[in-house]
């Protein structure tokens, strides 16, 4: 079941090929723009818990700066190493605001 919270203004979302941490629902989020849309994975690497909003933007995925885990920001799946991944979320914008559905 969908549970669209606020996660912030379209004006606060990172520029083209960025990442930024934005907290919505008492969960902390790695917001990315790629391809001019908006992504959101969890911002906690599995392996060592590194902030994925202070990494990099390769391709379709978001890099972790501590150890390069790269994880697809569509699906959460990483491509490094194979059979980790983030949990991914959807977004839509609303009125200036973007939604995330942490219900899904």
């Amino acid at each position: 079941m969908a549970e669209w919270v606020r996660l912030c203004n379209v004006e606060e979302a990172p520029a083209e090929g960025a990442v930024c941490e934005r907290s919505a629902g008492g969960r902390d989020l790695c917001l990315a723009r790629i391809g001019g849309e908006l992504k959101a994975v969890d911002n906690l690497c599995p392996h060592r818990q590194g902030p994925l909003s202070e990494g990099w933007i390769e391709g379709n995925s978001v890099v972790c700066p501590w150890h390069s885990w790269a994880f697809d920001l569509t699906t959460g799946d990483a491509s490094y190493p194979e059979g980790e991944r983030v949990a991914a979320f959807a977004l839509r914008v609303d009125g200036g605001n973007v939604l995330v559905d942490l219900g899904s």
